[in-house]
């Protein structure tokens, strides 16, 4: 399988693995379980692990870095910075702002090495841009990481064209990782140009909807009562009942085709640039399987063009995000 690369520097199996619902947001995983499924990755050739400082909060990069340190030299490992985390609470109401302060990315950094057990990040992102601090000043406290060694590719996330290109022209960019699948599109608008242009890789998160386009979740019941996709537009009640017939639609396209409607969505995704490496999360090892099979699927563009159509973001129900949290990209 040919590998894609992001910028200069990482060179990767074209389809990641979303570790943040191993033990956040989603559920979380039960820990032996989870590091059966990220070691199992690396025996089927999945090579680019994402984690953040905030899933858990923490508890996502002690994770990951205990399952992969076995394997540490034949894998990339991506994390991610940029939330004021609180000590008091749990899950996602620990996030209480955002901090990119010079001072700050350089502790969250150390944090961040110390907790994945290792000596160098691979690809260390911004996780939301910081209103209150110049891009030029992140990325500034940034580049001085890969000066010293601790960190080999930097990355933003959620970041606008505009963001992107100012960044750049400070240290080079490797990735931008943004939500993208059939019902998110918005980077089609101007970041696909630029990636090409500076030769920036593109990470899509969630580039199943959330679950929602493998066509196995239909009410809010089937998701556990911590479950943080409770909280979305796109999985309230009368959401869920629209989405599914829009969904039933791929899997329509994906049974005559002889995939898995989540295998089809994942290689619609990869069939729009060899530039994009998607991070679908999977929990378990049979889904994993399936997603990390999605590279070798094979459509033409009459195919992309039909199951694009038939699946555009005019069709869903609901917003990616609460109007809160959408303020906090595109910036």
């Amino acid at each position: 399988m040919q590998k894609r690369k992001l910028g200069t520097e990482l060179t990767v199996f074209p389809v990641g693995l979303g570790c943040m619902g191993m033990s956040f947001a989603y559920g979380g995983q039960e820990e032996a379980e989870a590091i059966r499924t990220l070691r199992h990755a690396v025996d089927i050739g999945v090579d680019f692990f994402d984690t953040a400082e905030v899933y858990g909060p923490f508890d996502n990069e002690i994770l990951v870095g205990r399952a992969l340190k076995p394997v540490r030299d034949k894998i990339t490992i991506a994390t991610k910075f940029g939330f004021k985390i609180s000590e008091q609470g749990s899950g996602t109401e620990r996030m209480i702002g955002v901090d990119s302060r010079p001072e700050h990315v350089k502790a969250v950094a150390e944090a961040s090495l110390r907790r994945l057990d290792t000596d160098v990040i691979d690809l260390f992102y911004q996780h939301r841009v910081d209103p209150a601090v110049a891009i030029e000043d992140t990325v500034g406290a940034m580049a001085k990481l890969v000066k010293e060694g601790k960190v080999r590719a930097l990355g933003l996330s959620e970041v606008s064209a505009a963001t992107l290109r100012r960044a750049h022209a400070v240290h080079p960019i490797a990735a931008v990782q943004s939500e993208y699948s059939l019902w998110s599109r918005d980077p089609e608008e101007e970041i696909f140009d630029v990636c090409r242009e500076l030769g920036i890789g593109f990470v899509p998160y969630s580039p199943l909807g959330r679950g929602l386009l493998t066509g196995t979740i239909n009410k809010p019941e089937q998701l556990g009562s911590d479950d943080w996709r409770h909280t979305l537009p796109r999985f309230q009640p009368e959401a869920l009942d629209a989405n599914a017939k829009v969904v039933a639609v791929l899997q329509r396209f994906a049974k005559e085709k002889g995939v898995t409607a989540a295998q089809l969505a994942l290689a619609w995704v990869l069939h729009q640039g060899d530039f994009i490496v998607p991070i679908p999360g999977a929990r378990k090892i049979h889904h994993l399987e399936q997603n990390a099979g999605a590279a070798a699927i094979a459509l033409t563009e009459a195919e992309v063009a039909e199951i694009g159509d038939a699946l555009s973001p005019d069709k869903v129900v609901g917003k990616r995000y609460t109007e809160e949290a959408l303020a906090l990209v595109n910036g």
